[in-house]
Parts: structure tokens; sequence; C-alpha cells
């Protein structure tokens, strides 16, 4: 997957599931691996990393 397009899926992942989103990009991330899909699962770790870029840093 390209940059632009992790961005976009960070993006609506975000919109859609606020600060859950980079659990969910990390689930389906496990799923892919699960399955044997490399690739798949390659592209959801860019998609969580995009989301804690979104996110910023914790706050404690």
């Amino acid at each position: 997957m390209d940059t632009i397009r992790t961005a976009e899926y960070a993006r609506a992942l975000y919109a859609a599931h606020g600060d859950k989103a980079e659990a969910e990009a990390a689930q389906k991330e496990q799923h892919s691996k699960a399955l044997g899909n490399r690739d798949e699962a390659q592209s959801w770790q860019a998609v969580r990393r995009a989301i804690r870029q979104m996110r910023g840093a914790n706050q404690s």
C-alpha cells in the first residue's frame, strides 16, 4: 500500500473509531499474520503507525 492510501485508511479508521482506531488496526494486523498474509499485515502495521502519529504523544 502506498503512503497516500495508508494515510487515507488511517484517517478513515480514526474518524470511525476514535482512540480505539490503533487497537483496531493492530487487531487486523494480527489477523492478517495469522492467515499468513504478510503484505496485508505490513500494510496494517503502517496504518497503525500513521494513526499513532495522528494521535500524538501519550500524556500522563
